[in-house]
């Protein structure tokens, strides 16, 4: 058996792992600082959509900055306000358009 032999399956191997790295692994890393980077810099004032599908505007955030009360509405004159964990918060909304990360 040659060094041809072993170097062709490692190197598919490496190329491989090449592959998924840059496909997979990378994009994903990306997005995810994104994402981190969102909830880092909200503000009261900013418009949010919640994982679970919630729209609304935040009005305050915790000290601990882990909790955000935002307002989804109205009923009978009077503000809806929710307490949601920052975590919760999956995108940003401008102009109405929905915005995962910046």
């Amino acid at each position: 058996m040659g060094m041809e032999a072993i170097a062709s399956p490692l190197f598919l191997f490496v190329a491989m792992g090449a592959i998924f790295y840059f496909l997979l692994f990378r994009p994903e890393q990306t997005k995810r600082k994104k994402h981190q980077n969102m909830l880092e810099n909200l503000s009261k004032g900013d418009e949010v959509v919640t994982n679970g599908g919630l729209h609304g505007k935040i009005l305050g955030l915790s000290n601990d900055k882990n909790t955000i009360l935002i307002v989804v509405g109205e009923l009978n004159s009077q503000e809806v306000k929710v307490q949601i964990s920052r975590s919760a918060v999956a995108f940003l909304k401008k102009g109405g358009e929905l915005i995962e990360g910046e």
